[in-house]
């Protein structure tokens, strides 16, 4: 099967709550920081057939612990792939897991996210954004497990 775990139906996979452990690294200025938390991924009321995605938890920074809250919107795209929004409707990235690896851009302003998804198995995907801009130069690396 190979390194990657293929994923016919992103939103199907993603359904349910998952652990999340994120690092950050600013490569800049060395800072490292620390989110842990859940991720639901649940139905969508606004947008049948796709996913609201609700993340929240700790996030540490430099020693100062805060809570930390998003939202996403996956709709569903074509093939088994999902379109990512923010939680206001905008376009944020495509999501193609039919591999198990998918890799996506935004620009935002000046800066460049770039982000790799990796799916490890039926229970456990991975996620990897590299930040740059002007003033940004990070890496956020998301390990996800599915609770229960």
């Amino acid at each position: 099967m190979g390194e990657f775990w293929p994923v016919p139906d992103a939103l199907a996979y993603l359904a349910g709550r998952w652990r999340v452990s994120r690092s950050v690294r600013d490569l800049a200025s060395g800072a490292e920081g620390e989110f842990t938390g859940t991720t639901e991924f649940r139905e969508d009321g606004e947008a049948p057939g796709g996913l609201l995605h609700h993340e929240s938890g700790t996030f540490v920074w430099q020693g100062v612990a805060r809570p930390a809250e998003r939202t996403l919107r996956f709709l569903r795209g074509p093939g088994g792939t999902a379109q990512v929004r923010f939680a206001d409707g905008r376009p944020f990235h495509d999501l193609d897991l039919t591999s198990g690896r998918h890799v996506a851009a935004h620009p935002c302003a000046a800066d460049l996210y770039r982000g790799e998804f990796t799916v490890h198995d039926s229970d456990r995907w991975r996620t990897v954004w590299h930040v740059g801009g002007p003033a940004k130069d990070l890496v956020l690396r998301t390990d996800y497990a599915r609770e229960g």
